[in-house]
């Protein structure tokens, strides 16, 4: 029964440990995506550091960033509909 239990709860503890796992991989691929994504649209930014600041935070929260340097917001509603506290567009 001790075996059983403790065969029971090392496969738990696999299967979490593998979830996570895909969980912080997904992560690390969409902040490259986020990346790559971001210095494309900020390439004409006149504040270079904010903008891919904030394009990267929205990227994160929406998995989208629209293309080009500027427009196209209809590609991604969710980068399009962030706002800040003021009321206007959060995302670059």
């Amino acid at each position: 029964m001790k075996k059983f239990m403790f065969a029971t709860l090392l496969l738990m503890a696999l299967l979490l440990t593998s979830s996570f796992l895909q969980a912080a991989m997904a992560d690390d691929a969409m902040l490259g995506l986020c990346d790559s994504k971001c210095k494309n649209r900020c390439a004409k930014a006149g504040i270079m550091d904010r903008c891919l600041k904030y394009c990267g935070i929205c990227c994160k929260q929406c998995n989208c960033v629209p293309s080009g340097t500027y427009g196209n917001k209809h590609e991604c509603p969710c980068y399009r509909d962030k706002k800040n506290s003021k009321g206007k567009p959060k995302c670059p």
